[in-house]
């Protein structure tokens, strides 16, 4: 299932690329996200709770960082196991454009699943995946966007 979007970032693009190889950030924006550790230069583990209509489950997994074309373009690939519950993996395609003082970060998703998950049904999965990857981008855009704070007065 393909999933696409597009989000104005109030950021430029150097700032957004730091954002997308932070591990912090990541963290942050990944649903569920209970872990993420680097383990390369662009290879995390992770593990990730989620409802996917019925059933719960914590997803043991890898998030990897491919073919980058910095500050422009890279291919964030993830897989993960949840045990009883079946497997997930899916990659997004993201691209960065500068205009002005903005960056358009389009992504293009795709994913796969299977067990106990792939008998949930496509609507629901596909709509669980639609809203988990709005969920991703939109809070990745939110913190990078964000004005800094400014500090306190003396």
């Amino acid at each position: 299932m393909e999933i696409t979007g597009e989000y104005r970032i109030a950021a430029p693009r150097d700032v957004v690329w730091r954002a997308v190889l932070d591990p912090a950030v990541l963290a942050a924006c990944i649903p569920g996200c209970k872990e993420l550790e680097r383990t390369g230069e662009g290879a995390y583990v992770a593990k990730v709770q989620l409802k996917v209509g019925p059933v719960s489950a914590t997803f043991a997994g890898t998030v990897e960082l491919q073919d980058l074309d910095p500050p422009a373009a890279c291919r964030i690939v993830g897989q993960g196991n949840g045990g009883m519950a079946g497997f997930a993996k899916g990659e997004a395609k993201v691209s960065l454009v500068e205009e002005g003082a903005q960056t358009v970060l389009t992504y293009v998703a795709d994913a796969q699943i299977g067990g106990k998950l792939a008998s949930l049904g496509g609507r629901l999965i596909q709509a669980t995946a639609r809203k988990l990857s709005d969920q991703f981008f939109s809070t990745f855009a939110a913190m990078v966007g964000a004005p800094a704070l400014a500090p306190p007065p003396d």
